[in-house]
């Protein structure tokens, strides 16, 4: 796959990058990935992907744009309000670049749909904030062999975490937790989901170029208050609903 003398410019810092190099630039411009979610972690994730090269991105996201959005969903403008957030964010990164195929697809993704969003796409990155959602991502990620990246915030905790195959995320996360409770009720600090969005697409990136090591089977935790960053090793649930040995 080769680049145009625009593309070449355009990607030089990861060009000259050991880790990522020609064959990295090529796997990324080859690459179709799932971003479920434009939100506040969809957002700065999916501007990251454009700007790195992704050559195609399938946002999904049902909702449009309201004014509590714009403390931290930083696509996303008061000229805005009220429009799709998928055809928003097409639009802008388009912009941002034009090597890159955008596809909207404003519809929630759940059991009915999950299955064959995920089989036509490389990598799947969930950054959705209810777990029916983030379940439905997980077994079709786990039917179709598809890695997972799944990031979360609240308050002022983020964190993200790598599945490919087993554990998955349902090992994580067994069952709903009745507590469950979201930023609209608790309430997060805008620049956390800049920070874990960009990690979601900083992982996506490595897996990808098969740079580094991705946290397949860790997950990071980071305490924005505290200034502190912790990670914990995941281990398969035998008993999980979605990947477990029955």
């Amino acid at each position: 796959m080769s680049f145009s003398d625009e593309e070449v410019e355009r990607y030089a810092r990861h060009l000259v990058l050991r880790e990522i190099g020609g064959p990295g630039q090529q796997a990324l411009k080859a690459a179709r990935v799932l971003l479920v979610g434009a939100g506040g972690l969809g957002a700065p994730a999916a501007l990251y992907l454009a700007a790195a090269g992704v050559g195609r991105i399938a946002l999904v996201d049902p909702d449009t744009v309201s004014l509590s959005n714009l403390q931290r969903q930083v696509l996303y403008g008061v000229d805005d309000l009220g429009a799709p957030k998928v055809d928003v964010a097409a639009r802008r990164l388009a912009e941002l670049n034009p090597h890159v195929v955008i596809e909207p697809i404003a519809e929630r993704l759940d059991g009915a749909n999950a299955g064959a969003l995920v089989a036509a796409h490389d990598l799947v990155l969930d950054g959705t904030d209810d777990f029916a959602t983030r379940f439905a991502v997980n077994a079709a990620c786990v039917a179709a062999g598809k890695t997972l990246v799944s990031g979360a915030i609240g308050r002022w905790t983020g964190q993200v975490g790598v599945f490919a195959a087993r554990p998955c995320y349902r090992c994580l996360v067994p069952e709903i937790p009745p507590d469950a409770e979201t930023c609209a009720a608790v309430g997060v600090v805008g620049a956390l989901a800049g920070v874990i969005g960009s990690m979601m697409a900083l992982e996506a990136v490595k897996l990808i170029a098969g740079a580094g090591e991705p946290l397949a089977g860790r997950l990071m935790i980071y305490d924005a208050l505290a200034a502190e960053v912790r990670t914990v090793r995941l281990g398969p649930d035998p008993h999980c609903p979605v990947c477990g040995e029955g």
